[in-house]
């Protein structure tokens, strides 16, 4: 029996690919399709609801799907720590999973395990990401993950080095990590993780050039997954074994 998919922001960039994958992938077939205007009631009956929608729309999602019981796949953007923590126990009451995957590119997730594993030896360490003109938020979710990720890295040796961080032009501080956003027409998506130390600076940069090619493997990863999941899981980094440790 085919998991049954309500696709929520089905017709945007994103829900585009990942209904894509869906209809190439055994075992899965999208049942619903939603966009993020659309009444969230038609989930029901649905076996795992995937969250391409918008920011705005996303917790509304979550929400509705805990309700009746169907776990959650979300792609959407914008959810930080913070915002993930006050769903967190309406989450675990449903007795339900849901999966946030602040990047379905593989080449994304290991090159913020790789600033995250280099984060404890360079005290200052900045963020600077590039999407197209379109995108409706900042910083994207994948510089928030990879500040996040900095930060819990650098637990031992405290907070990273930023200079001036009351002048707005040094860009909004996550998990103490400065990210600066570019909005411009030309680029599709690209993260710069500037790691600087005496004599010496690291940059890691990771660059989207194809999306459809470049979140599809992610995506085929994240579904079964998801489906089966239970509790909050954050990454894709914990789907996988990226086989990165520090020690």
């Amino acid at each position: 029996m085919s998991t049954r998919v309500a696709l929520v922001g089905a017709t945007g960039k994103l829900g585009t690919i990942i209904r894509a994958v869906i209809d190439e992938l055994d075992g899965f077939e999208v049942a619903e399709v939603l966009t993020s205007q659309s009444d969230l009631s038609s989930i029901e009956g649905c076996d795992l609801v995937v969250d391409a929608s918008t920011p705005a729309v996303s917790m509304m999602v979550i929400r509705a799907a805990a309700e009746r019981g169907i776990n959650v796949l979300v792609g959407t953007s914008g959810w930080s720590a913070e915002r993930i923590a006050q769903v967190r126990s309406t989450v675990d009451a449903a007795g339900i999973g849901v999966v946030f995957i602040p990047n379905f590119s593989l080449g994304s997730v290991i090159g913020s395990a790789l600033a995250a594993l280099a984060a404890p030896f360079f005290d200052s360490i900045e963020i600077v990401e590039a999407h197209q003109h379109t995108k409706i938020d900042s910083p994207s979710g994948t510089a928030v993950r990879t500040a996040e990720l900095v930060a819990a890295a650098r637990d031992a040796q405290g907070p990273v080095n930023a200079p001036h961080v009351d002048q707005r032009a040094r860009g909004q501080q996550i998990a103490s990590v400065p990210i600066h956003s570019l909005r411009r027409p030309g680029v599709i998506a690209k993260q710069d993780v500037i790691l600087s130390g005496a004599g010496e600076s690291l940059t890691i940069t990771h660059d989207t050039v194809q999306p459809a090619a470049a979140y599809a493997p992610g995506i085929r990863l994240a579904l079964p997954f998801a489906r089966d999941a239970r509790g909050v899981v954050v990454g894709l980094e914990n789907i996988i074994d990226l086989g990165l440790s520090a020690s």
